[in-house]
């Protein structure tokens, strides 16, 4: 049954094409596939859940995006291993993708917690966490 289960999210977006090459080919990665496309959109899917990304209007882009304000903070997603954590990490970094926390990574959270931090094109954190 998939009572309480996340149905999906929906992010607003600066520029849906840098988006959509970022979380496209993230969420690909850890086995999403493609669900919906329209002109201002895009979502994958993964079981019953998909994560949907819209452009936003330009009349609500003067204010930009941070995750210290009220609302998102980060996304979390599992990994299968820490080899899984490492070779994201890597493929990360050839992506250019900025990683945070280097000075402690891959244990930002704690000696027993195994993960790696990033930020998609808005900034939004995101977090890939091996299991313990």
């Amino acid at each position: 049954m998939s009572k309480g289960l996340l149905h999906h999210i929906e992010i607003y977006v600066s520029d849906i094409k840098r988006t959509v090459d970022f979380w496209g080919w993230l969420l690909e990665e850890l086995g999403y596939t493609p669900f919906q496309d329209w002109v201002s959109g895009r979502s994958w899917k993964i079981g019953d859940t998909y994560i949907v990304f819209v452009q936003t209007e330009d009349r609500f882009l003067d204010v930009p995006y941070h995750r210290c304000r009220v609302g998102l903070n980060h996304l979390a997603f599992h990994a299968s291993s820490r080899k899984h954590v490492n070779e994201m990490t890597n493929k990360l970094k050839d992506r250019g993708i900025n990683i945070l926390y280097t000075n402690k990574h891959p244990f930002a959270a704690g000696d027993n917690y195994y993960a790696v931090y990033f930020e998609d094109p808005d900034r939004i954190k995101v977090e890939l966490v091996s299991p313990q």
